[in-house]
């Protein structure tokens, strides 16, 4: 079977251009490595900038792209794509039991998250070591914890788990955070919140779970050790690119080059999502790529 589009990950980006997909009347396959639709925002807690949903949860918004695909009709499969084949006017994407042929594909893969490098990141992943506050704030009920990052998701796993931990450090390199102005105040208002400014973890400290964590003061280079529980990563993410090489032009972070009209170097291959160079990364314009590459293909089949 020839599909007209597949489309790589399930995230909103992948949904939103299989609801508008199918809508085109185009025979659609999603493919992903997970059961579970909604990629990354099945991590936050509460979504508040995406119009419409004010204060829903990613779980919330991602079952209500799920449903709507369901919907439509809209065919889903699990499986991790190793390789994609360019035959020219159709592409075959391997994976390890099956191998899909489509006349286009929309790479919607998105980001994971960017790991800070340090001793002992590795070894306490999942022992005090999180980059998912949702998923496992819960574990951390009336203890001390430190978050990373300075960006919205760093400022609003603070806030969450300010709600339920005794003591938050947060922990940012800089002297000012990059996140949304209300994000700032709201965690500059919240007792239990204390800012670390032009720091850096270099060490998190434990045998059998997270204890410590050694931090560093970037202008005055000392040095000081924190009594922590657990440690919460979120300072940034990478693009999940990897099977793309000599494929499709990327940039030297591993986003994939396009424009709003989400057309890559590849004929027959769009991208959507977090994957994709662009200034801004939310649902809102992860949902509009999907929009926008189905726009595109549909471009791409006419001519």
């Amino acid at each position: 079977m020839i599909y007209d589009v597949i489309i790589i990950g399930a995230g909103p980006a992948g949904l939103a251009a299989g609801i508008y997909g199918k809508r085109a009347g185009f025979n659609i396959l999603i493919l992903d490595t997970s059961s579970i639709s909604g990629g990354q925002i099945l991590n936050t807690y509460e979504i508040d900038n995406y119009p419409g949903f004010p204060g829903a949860s990613g779980q919330e918004v991602a079952d209500a792209m799920r449903q709507h695909c369901d919907k439509l009709g809209v065919e889903f499969a699990r499986g991790r794509v190793t390789s994609i084949i360019d035959n020219g006017s159709t592409k075959d994407l391997v994976t390890k039991k099956n191998t899909y042929t489509a006349k286009s594909i929309i790479i919607a893969t998105g980001a994971s998250n960017k790991k800070l490098g340090c001793p002992g990141e590795e070894e306490l992943s999942g022992m005090g070591v999180s980059y998912c506050a949702t998923c496992d704030g819960a574990f951390f009920k009336e203890k001390q914890v430190a978050v990373v990052g300075g960006g919205d998701v760093a400022l609003e796993d603070a806030i969450y788990l300010s709600r339920f931990c005794t003591k938050v450090y947060l922990i940012h390199r800089r002297d000012e955070f990059r996140g949304a102005k209300v994000l700032q105040d709201q965690v500059k208002s919240t007792d239990n919140i204390e800012i670390i400014y032009d720091t850096v973890v270099n060490s998190i400290n434990g045998t059998q779970s997270v204890e410590s964590i050694t931090v560093q003061n970037t202008k005055t280079d000392s040095s000081s050790e924190l009594k922590v529980d657990g440690i919460f990563i979120a300072v940034g993410t990478v693009p999940n690119t990897q099977i793309l090489s000599g494929l499709v032009q990327m940039d030297d972070k591993g986003y994939v080059i396009a424009d709003e009209t989400c057309k890559t170097s590849c004929p027959g291959v769009f991208v959507a999502g977090d994957v994709r160079t662009k200034p801004l990364r939310q649902v809102l314009t992860a949902t509009a790529d999907g929009a926008n590459a189905i726009a595109s293909i549909q471009k791409y089949f006419s001519e």
